[in-house]
């Protein structure tokens, strides 16, 4: 019986003996000298929204930061433990990143349960205080939205992004490189099932599909 891990070290020898192969070179170049990414994406842990897949990206070319629905919670002087908010502050103040993306995606766990969580606890040690710091956007979302349950978790799924991107101005680091235009911060929403990826428009205050090529 193949185990998970079976399946794991399997894909391993794999990619060691086919896409290492032939990239060798590359990925001998990537260990020598310093990692210079060209955008970081908060995405969500969710299995099914890679975001190196997503965006057929090569190694090197992407620094992610992953968690249960792409929270950035916001900014704390002095805070002790802030695993986000240390990956973050190395993207953009140590490697000089400009583009920073939060990217959400339909039919999310984390947001699921938060949406859950106005009427009934959440199970979990850490889980309902993660997701608590998006309550606000919930429940304004389930105050303003109409139609099916569906419908109204979509809306949720993109505020979330909006949220966070407000939030990442609660950071001085991003908000005085915004300010002066050395860091750019965009929205993105991944739909699983149809496999698109819109781009939210501050001006308009909405979402919109990117053309595909």
């Amino acid at each position: 019986m193949t185990t998970a891990v079976d399946s794991l070290i399997e894909g391993y020898r794999q990619f060691r003996n086919g896409v290492y192969r032939q990239n060798e070179a590359r990925y001998r170049a990537l260990a020598e000298g310093a990692q210079t990414p060209k955008a970081i994406i908060i995405a969500c842990s969710d299995s099914r929204a890679d975001p190196a897949m997503i965006f057929n990206t090569d190694p090197g070319e992407l620094f992610v930061v992953r968690n249960v629905a792409n929270i950035i919670p916001p900014y704390e002087a002095g805070s002790r433990f802030h695993g986000t908010g240390a990956a973050l502050e190395f993207a953009v103040t140590g490697l000089g990143i400009g583009d920073v993306i939060v990217m959400g995606h339909a039919r999310c766990g984390g947001i699921n349960a938060l949406y859950r969580s106005l009427s009934q606890p959440v199970a979990g040690e850490f889980l309902p205080n993660w997701i608590d710091v998006l309550r606000p956007v919930a429940e304004d979302v389930a105050r303003h939205s109409e139609g099916t349950e569906t419908e109204v978790l979509r809306n949720l799924e993109k505020a979330a992004v909006v949220h966070t991107i407000e939030t990442l101005r609660t950071f001085p680091f991003i908000r005085e490189r915004e300010a002066s235009g050395a860091v750019r911060l965009h929205g993105w929403f991944y739909g699983i099932a149809s496999g698109k990826l819109s781009i939210y428009d501050p001006k308009a205050g909405a979402f919109a599909d990117v053309a595909e090529g």
